[in-house]
């Protein structure tokens, strides 16, 4: 069955492979036609495949995906193709000079691939403080080599290629080479980061390659050509992760870095060196939704999404918020006065307890113990028919710390990925670069990450109780990142993959989706296009213009300061369910951004 979507973005790869042939597939990349994505809200059809699908934040980079899996690739293999073609036409998002974390299934079986960068060796819990030991104020601490972290996408890519995939490492970097070399045309998305980013241009070499010479971002549908990171994807093609984090382009990074004129960072080449991904136990928690067991199975510390998120889906199911339907395609204020407090209460827990679990002990000897069924039992009873305003963190069994909350802080970035293969594997995967553009650092065709800005910037509180998620050498900043897969639970079946862009609204973004599609029986698409909602226990925050003013009223009347904004998330999803009375899957991409799905 052929997917839905109207185009199929070019020719198609050949898969060489023959059944019971026992030489690899081979891959030969096509370039698309490149048309030109609409930015703003743009109405997504919905996305029905056979076989297997591929969902990405570009239409080129979910082509990539789309035509490895066609030519008998895994759900590794086509997520690095992905990857490498994001870096070039989503550069504001992430790249080869971040992060990411990928969950991976295989036959009822979840790992978690950890490439969080992290903080260099010279780094300490000063890193953003000024010369009064006050903290930065944000960009001041972006912008610049302070905040570059050691980056682990490529590394942790290797990983898991090495024991999943099914191609060629070297191949895969084929798509994002031949469209940096030949070029790709600008999207509106890219267009419109460009042109209103107040500090993509002071770096020297980012303003020459993101803007025309009269200083105007390059205009939409533009060709834009990467032959500098073309040449760096070839070296990593060729020498693996080894080509990006010793030599020549090690060299280049530590010295954009170190020699900043007014930011200068403390990343090494012994920092590039020693970076090492490192492969997890997923946390997965029971979830029952409208008579049916699943498993939720999500990323662990140093993310605070999948612990989140289980927390508030763990805290609704005690309350009655099942037994509230839409009304009108939209959320009640009965529901999401629900939804608001467990999210306060889940983000006042996320707040003192969650950092890089190297150097920080779970509370009760255990990260399980913010998701015990009788723990969220005894948080849900703290919802009252007026808003709490401000949760305080709970105290799960065994708990003793004298740890200090970390204040709240902005976050941003991000891009989203989920993928089902031909061979019965799926994956989703979250990787970033944190702020848009990152540090604002270009090196050799690619940006830098300002990832050490998720952590705190003041390491104690005015009491002098330490901060968990403070900087300290070595370690892994925690992250909002939520790539998600659900299982049944008999079966180990993989029932979806999905995920978002968003900082720490991420986790609220795939939260109402696995609410929308588990809970409200959506399809993925219905799911993600819900209105956007929720807490950072703080104001309760929906998406502007999206929701009648009489909920926005009955909310402030239950005590609740409620702020309308823009809330622009990148969901992806894929959903197993029917089509046409036969097994298929059901995909879904976000109508804020450029996203789309592709698959057989």
């Amino acid at each position: 069955m052929n997917a839905l979507h109207p185009s199929r973005l070019g020719a198609l790869a050949l898969a060489a492979a023959l059944a019971g042939c026992a030489s690899a597939p081979t891959f030969h990349y096509t370039a698309p036609s490149q048309p030109e994505a609409a930015s703003g809200y743009t109405e997504k059809p919905g996305w029905t495949t056979a076989k297997f699908a591929v969902a990405a934040a570009n239409p080129l980079a979910t082509d990539a995906g789309y035509q490895v899996l066609k030519a008998g690739g895994s759900a590794v293999d086509a997520a690095i193709a992905v990857q490498m073609v994001l870096t070039l036409v989503e550069p504001q998002s992430s790249g080869i000079g971040g992060g990411a974390f990928l969950l991976h299934a295989s036959g009822g079986k979840v790992e978690a691939y950890d490439g969080r960068e992290t903080a260099p060796a010279a780094a300490d819990e000063k890193l953003f403080l000024d010369a009064s030991s006050k903290p930065l104020a944000f960009h001041d601490g972006v912008v610049g080599g302070r905040s570059v972290g050691v980056p682990g996408t490529v590394r942790m890519l290797e990983m898991a290629h090495r024991q999943h995939g099914k191609l060629p490492w070297a191949a895969l970097f084929q798509p994002a080479i031949q469209l940096a070399e030949g070029g790709f045309k600008v999207s509106p998305r890219l267009h419109t980061l460009v042109k209103g980013d107040a500090h993509l241009k002071k770096d020297p070499v980012a303003a020459a390659y993101f803007y025309k010479p009269d200083g105007n971002a390059h205009d939409v549908g533009s060709h834009l050509r990467n032959p500098e990171l073309a040449a760096v994807l070839r070296r990593i093609a060729a020498e693996g992760s080894k080509a990006l984090h010793e030599g020549e382009i090690a060299q280049a990074i530590v010295d954009k870095v170190q020699k900043h004129p007014t930011n200068p960072g403390k990343l090494s080449l012994a920092d590039l060196a020693g970076y090492q991904p490192k492969k997890r136990e997923a946390l997965c928690v029971d979830y029952r939704a409208r008579a049916q067991d699943y498993r939720l199975c999500g990323f662990p510390p140093p993310s605070s999404g999948a612990i989140a998120v289980g927390q508030i889906l763990g805290i609704l199911n005690h309350t009655n918020a099942a037994s509230l339907p839409l009304q009108d395609g939209l959320p009640t204020a009965d529901w999401l006065h629900l939804y608001t407090e467990a999210s306060r209460l889940a983000f006042a827990d996320r707040a003192l307890y969650v950092a890089d679990p190297d150097f920080v002990q779970p509370p009760g000897g255990s990260w399980m113990s913010l998701l015990d069924p009788a723990y969220l039992a005894s948080r849900a009873q703290l919802i009252g028919a007026q808003s709490m305003k401000v949760a305080q963190p709970g105290k799960p069994a065994g708990t003793q710390t004298s740890l200090a909350p970390m204040p709240d802080q902005p976050e941003y970035g991000t891009s989203h990925i989920s993928i089902v293969d031909g061979h019965g594997n799926a994956l989703a995967m979250t990787t970033t670069i944190e702020d848009a553009f990152g540090a604002r650092q270009m090196v050799k065709g690619f940006l830098l990450n300002n990832e050490l800005t998720d952590f705190s910037f003041a390491p104690a509180d005015a009491q002098g109780a330490s901060i968990a998620n403070r900087v300290q050498p070595g370690k892994r900043p925690r992250s909002s990142m939520a790539p998600t897969l659900v299982l049944d639970k008999a079966s180990g079946q993989v029932l979806m993959s999905g995920g978002s862009p968003g900082g720490a609204l991420i986790i609220h973004y795939t939260a109402k989706t696995l609410y929308g599609t588990l809970q409200w029986g959506l399809s993925p698409q219905q799911a993600i296009n819900l209105p956007n909602f929720g807490s950072l226990n703080g104001p309760s925050l929906l998406e502007e213009k999206r929701f009648p003013p009489a909920t926005v009223e009955q909310l402030r009347m239950r005590g609740a300061e409620v702020r309308e904004m823009n809330m622009t998330s990148g969901l992806q999803a894929l959903q197993r369910g029917q089509a046409q009375g036969r097994p298929a899957w059901l995909g879904g991409a976000d109508p804020r951004r450029e996203g789309v799905v592709m698959g057989d």
